[in-house]
């Protein structure tokens, strides 16, 4: 899986949880992971969470730390796995550079019982579509969130999203690497 942190700002709204969106803007193809900065405005006609949708909650923030990855030839359950260790490492990463306890509930992050993030796994007619993005800042945002600067006070985003990308990547392929190196049994 190739990576790369995209540094210009990207707004996200949606579409960008699309097939070959990544390979398109950035060349990269085949299973990989981007990540960016920039706000957040998805309106409930570019939502894929029913739930969100029938809750009538858009997402929208007035900056985030982005990761778009599209993985492809795995299930969509394999996909809500792959995306909550993301979630997971993410949370790893930023208690280790903070030293501050972060909650995680399903694809969920937390700091101080607030909102730290949106994420969403997607299955497309050739791929599954990750989307797991954190508030840089809490202001303006339409729910009680928390935010990596203005709560988590990490001075460098880039650093950390470097950080996640890399452990994310070592991690799947670790994961691959334990799958071939076991003897099968009868």
């Amino acid at each position: 899986m190739e990576y790369s942190f995209i540094d210009k700002e990207i707004k996200y709204i949606g579409s960008q949880l699309a097939p070959h969106w990544i390979y398109r803007n950035f060349h990269i193809i085949g299973d990989s992971i981007v990540a960016f900065t920039g706000g957040a405005d998805v309106k409930l006609g570019e939502m894929v969470d029913i739930e969100d949708v029938i809750n009538n909650e858009p997402i929208y923030s007035e900056n985030m730390l982005h990761f778009l990855s599209e993985q492809f030839n795995i299930s969509l359950t394999e996909g809500v796995f792959r995306q909550r260790l993301l979630v997971t490492i993410a949370k790893e990463t930023i208690e280790r550079l903070t030293n501050k306890k972060v909650e995680r509930s399903g694809d969920d992050l937390f700091f101080e019982d607030k909102k730290l993030s949106v994420s969403i796994a997607a299955k497309s007619f050739n791929s599954v579509l990750i989307h797991f993005a954190m508030n840089i800042t809490s202001k303006n945002t339409p729910i009680s969130t928390s935010g990596l600067e203005t709560e988590l006070h990490v001075e460098n985003i880039k650093f950390l999203a470097e950080n996640i990308l890399q452990n994310y990547v070592n991690e799947l392929n670790d994961i691959n690497l334990a799958t071939c190196k076991v003897r099968g049994v009868s």
